[in-house]
């Protein structure tokens, strides 16, 4: 049961990452950014193994907004996923389908 709330809100990540997109590819980011960090807040770092965590850190790499601003108040999410480059965006979906499944198999094994 530990794990059925991750897995739940990367699931809806890995969607959100999913063409087409509505309201726009930076919004749609910045979406999967906000599930991917509830998700990990309800996460013990001890329950994971090496590979979860590497996973987590290269995502928490790709979110973090450090050295942005966000003067007009659109959100730092909407403002770092405008900023990513090509490269970065499929990192980011790769890792999120990566902890969508990690979380599934954990959530319907432990």
């Amino acid at each position: 049961m530990r794990f059925s709330f991750p897995a739940e809100k990367f699931k809806t990540a890995r969607s959100n990452l999913m063409l087409p997109h509505p309201k726009g590819e930076a919004a749609s980011i910045a979406d999967a950014f906000a599930e991917c960090a509830s998700g990990i807040s309800k996460v013990d770092p001890v329950d994971l193994d090496d590979y979860a965590r590497e996973a987590l850190s290269k995502l928490n790499a790709l979110i973090d907004p450090i050295g942005l601003r966000d003067p007009a108040g659109r959100g730092m999410h909407t403002i770092k996923a405008e900023k990513l480059s090509i490269e970065q965006r499929r990192e980011l979906s790769s890792t999120v389908d990566e902890l969508a499944s990690w979380f599934d198999i954990k959530s319907r094994t432990s």
